[in-house]
């Protein structure tokens, strides 16, 4: 039930805007708020704060048909941070932000990507120091995520300069809202995933109420990032198999329809072939994906299985989609075609959340 009335939002009141969406590079606003109204925006966050009260089982269903719809929205963002705020925030926090959030009229965002450090958290230079009741915050982030929507952004900073490593490092959120020295930068040109409002967010002495700490004590931030990041990691495994998924199904119905030199493309011995490899792919990834899915809900998903599903999926999604579009011929290289725009959708999940190749370095740490 609660994915038939995901998917009948998706296709009523988003698929009908991406097109829009794509050449003003951001989502509109009211989106958010449309989704917040049927509980879709913080489905496996509790009741007690206007959240769907499901579990994680639900946001992947939210994720799964974004994907398959080829809808870019920055739903996930949201949960993630709504995430930070439920595991890390103060009860006061919890019941500022979530509710909000819920219904769609705050809209959150993760900064912590900076021009120098990336999947590198240690590398982070945005400080913020501690002047009585406030935070002062100097710095920029890029390849921020709904920048230019967020009404609350969860900032990874430096509290303590001369640390070195993961210490030094912590978790604040700023509420943007008329904020003095804060500053969006116009939206970046990506290849693809242009639907998303990605930008450089910048901090120009940027004053935060001391409140709006996220933890107990300063220098624990790299520890809570990498905690959510079980969570983040899982989320893009989602998307990558419903992608993959998808990619095959729409693909299939293709070359059905498509005839060549008189016959079915289906009818070709390679078109089978190919096919054949794709659907097996993707239906191990799925069985992989279920498994996480179930250890995540029971608190059994570590770190290095999150990153393995998150490796494994994306590496996959990204081959399966490549053959679905060579299938599709000159069609598949047009952008009017679903599967075009998941080809060029799909290459940034093998950067973001950690790149795959800090995903084995992760894996391989296990050994």
């Amino acid at each position: 039930m609660f994915r038939n009335t995901v998917r009948q939002f998706i296709q009523a009141e988003l698929v009908p805007c991406q097109s829009r969406w794509r050449e003003q590079h951001r989502p509109d606003v009211d989106a958010f708020t449309k989704a917040g109204a049927l509980s879709l925006l913080l489905p496996d966050i509790s009741e007690e704060y206007e959240g769907g009260g499901g579990t994680f089982a639900h946001e992947a269903v939210v994720l799964e048909e974004l994907a398959r719809a080829g809808v870019q929205f920055g739903a996930s963002v949201q949960s993630i941070v709504a995430h930070y705020v439920v595991t890390y925030g103060t009860e006061q926090q919890k019941r500022r932000w979530l509710p909000p959030m819920a219904r769609g009229e705050l809209i959150g965002a993760i900064a912590m990507t900076e021009p120098s450090a990336g999947s590198d958290l240690q590398g982070i230079r945005t400080s913020a120091w501690r002047e009585g009741d406030d935070y002062i915050i100097n710095g920029s982030k890029t390849f921020i995520t709904n920048a230019l929507l967020a009404g609350l952004v969860c900032l990874a900073v430096k509290t303590d300069t001369k640390a070195t490593g993961p210490k030094g490092i912590s978790l604040i959120c700023v509420e943007t809202k008329d904020l003095a020295g804060y500053r969006v930068g116009k939206p970046l040109e990506k290849i693809g995933r242009n639907g998303h409002d990605t930008c450089e967010v910048f901090f120009d002495n940027v004053r935060v109420p001391a409140s709006n700490f996220l933890g107990a004590t300063e220098g624990k931030g790299v520890f809570q990032m990498m905690n959510i990041l079980v969570y983040e990691r899982l989320s893009v495994a989602v998307a990558a198999i419903a992608a993959a998924e998808q990619a095959v199904t729409i693909t299939t119905q293709y070359v059905k329809d498509r005839t060549v030199a008189g016959q079915s493309l289906m009818d070709y011995q390679n078109t089978r072939t190919v096919l054949a490899k794709c659907k097996t792919e993707a239906q191990v990834g799925r069985v992989f994906l279920d498994s996480c899915i179930e250890r995540f809900i029971n608190n059994q998903l570590d770190p290095v299985t999150a990153a393995m599903a998150k490796y494994w999926s994306t590496e996959r999604e990204c081959r399966i989609i490549d053959d679905c579009v060579q299938l599709h011929g000159g069609y598949g290289y047009m952008s009017e075609y679903l599967i075009a725009r998941m080809w060029v959708d799909s290459r940034v999940e093998r950067i973001y959340a950690g790149t795959n190749e800090i995903m084995l370095e992760l894996i391989a740490s296990s050994l």
